[in-house]
């Protein structure tokens, strides 16, 4: 049963005395000068000291006596009854109340027993330990820990956002005054140039590189989610191993988060973009016209059939450039998804696709296959060539492949992409948006969402259906007109409803004067 044992103290000093009231002295003859805790004289008053608690927990599992539990600064009797009271409760739940723990020694612990976790989900854990959970809350005892340290952490966090979305725009400022003075420099027709111009230009690199210096990094709502997501999941295994009573990030609150939709680019979109630069969301993907205008212009570059690949059957980057021969039957014109190649900076690795149901057979299109097939006597002919002068081809047994037979690394195909696009000025969209474009396709070809699904690998039906239910009414017309065209018609609807020619009067013009003027109104 809990009884509770609070008393007061302060921090007073004064003379040391013993039980029999005779002074304690030191080596030196001197009175010893000790803190007077509980027995200074001043604790009968109401404002002086503090209250502590004192309290009997519950012995160890091999029934050994664990040390009592006590904590202070209280300021009233009832508040440290009334905490002594909650850590007891706690203690007979089976959580340590004596650990020293901090939020910092817990989360690195947690996340070095981590082992189930991709690569690269591991980097981003590691990356909100190290940059925000520990500069922030790491020096916290994990037993003090509360809801309101994690939003308060989170309010700082959107207090450094604006200041380095304001480090950010004057990078950008830095770099075009980098800019413009180098190119007044470089353009200067005296000779030798003027050294004027020449110390403006250094003078522009040293204040870009000062801009460049300061951070900039703005974690955005989705990214806000996943640290909340990330901690919370720690904080739920720590009230598993029963450290705390409580996950504590469940109650904090972060701003509304909507996860962006594609937006196609229609034709009055493109209109406003070409005049003023600024796309209309965050993803975009392009209409059928624009996905043929891509398709056509780049039909004689290297990487066209994984292009071709990625806009019909919705490859992810990291899975077209993985593909392996061994899971491509064109045969039976099928390719199986069940690894993809995974860049951070210059590092790549193989790894699974991004979720269980991203393992996935797909069939190929009929045009798709013939480019495959082309594809392979191309690679064939190159590893000939490539043995012929006594080079080793590298087999890698991957479908796309450099000459060499190489992998490409999946930054590359981003960076060829944009070059791409750019040239064709294209409206904007990402390599990995021409997913939206496999997406919107077979929804406009009348696909079902579930089959839409399955092709791209997501995890549900109802990420499928919520990402792409906004673009379904840019093909609705589309749609209400195709049962027209399947029933034929002599004559089309606008001549049947047309109006029929008014009836001539019956009497003759000549006449006309003489009907009576009520008939004739």
């Amino acid at each position: 049963m809990f009884e509770d044992k609070t008393y007061k103290r302060c921090s007073c000093k004064g003379p040391l005395v013993d039980e029999h009231g005779k002074p304690v002295l030191d080596n030196d003859g001197k009175q010893k000068i000790v803190r007077l805790d509980k027995t200074c004289p001043k604790l009968k008053q109401r404002d002086h000291g503090t209250w502590y608690y004192s309290i009997e927990l519950p012995p160890f599992p091999d029934g050994k006596r664990r040390p009592r539990g006590k904590h202070g600064g209280y300021r009233t009797k009832k508040e440290a009854a009334t905490e002594a009271e909650k850590v007891w409760k706690l203690a007979q739940g089976g959580v340590d109340v004596l650990s020293d723990e901090t939020v910092a020694d817990y989360l690195l612990r947690w996340f070095a027993k981590r082992v189930d976790l991709k690569r690269s989900t591991r980097a981003g854990y590691e990356d909100y330990i190290e940059r925000v959970f520990i500069p922030y809350l790491g020096a916290t005892k994990l037993l003090s820990l509360r809801t309101r340290h994690v939003q308060a952490m989170f309010e700082k966090l959107w207090a450094d956002n604006e200041v380095h979305a304001q480090n950010h725009v004057k990078a950008h400022q830095a770099l075009a005054a980098e800019r413009a003075a180098h190119t007044a420099w470089k353009d200067s027709r005296e000779r030798p140039r003027p050294k004027e111009l020449r110390q403006a230009w250094e003078d522009a690199k040293a204040a870009l590189k000062g801009a460049r210096a300061q951070p900039w990094h703005v974690a955005g709502p989705g990214t806000q989610v996943r640290m909340l997501n990330t901690l919370s999941g720690a904080l739920e295994d720590a009230v598993k191993e029963k450290l705390i009573s409580e996950n504590w990030a469940k109650h904090v609150v972060l701003p509304k988060y909507i996860r962006p939709k594609p937006v196609l680019w229609t034709r009055a979109r493109i209109e406003a973009w070409r005049q003023t630069g600024e796309k209309p969301g965050k993803v975009m993907v392009w209409m059928p016209e624009q996905t043929g205008e891509f398709l056509d212009a780049v039909a004689e570059h290297r990487l066209y059939p994984m292009f071709h690949l990625m806009v019909f059957r919705g490859l992810r980057r990291g899975e077209a450039v993985g593909l392996p021969w061994a899971e491509t039957d064109l045969t039976m014109g099928t390719v199986h998804i069940s690894e993809q190649l995974v860049a951070s900076s210059y590092e790549v690795w193989e790894d699974t696709p991004k979720s269980e149901s991203g393992a996935r057979t797909i069939k190929l299109d009929s045009e798709t296959r013939s480019l495959l097939d082309l594809w392979r006597e191309r690679q064939d002919k190159e590893r000939a060539e490539w043995d012929a002068n006594t080079k080793a081809w590298k087999n890698t047994g991957l479908v796309f492949t450099w000459e060499d037979g190489t992998a490409y690394h999946p930054e590359y195909l981003s960076q060829v992409f944009m070059r791409l696009m750019k040239k064709l000025n294209l409206p904007p969209v990402r390599l990995h948006d021409l997913r939206h474009c496999a997406a919107t396709l077979s929804l406009a070809a009348g696909l079902h969402m579930k089959s839409i699904q399955v092709l791209l690998g997501h995890s549900s039906y109802s990420l499928t259906a919520d990402t792409y239910t906004s673009v379904l009414p840019q093909f609705e017309e589309a749609q209400a007109e195709a049962p027209l065209a399947l029933v034929p018609r002599k004559s089309p609807a606008q001549r049947v409803l047309a109006p029929e020619p008014e009836e001539k009067a019956d009497v003759p013009p000549e006449d006309a004067a003489d009907v009576p003027q009520e008939d004739a109104a």
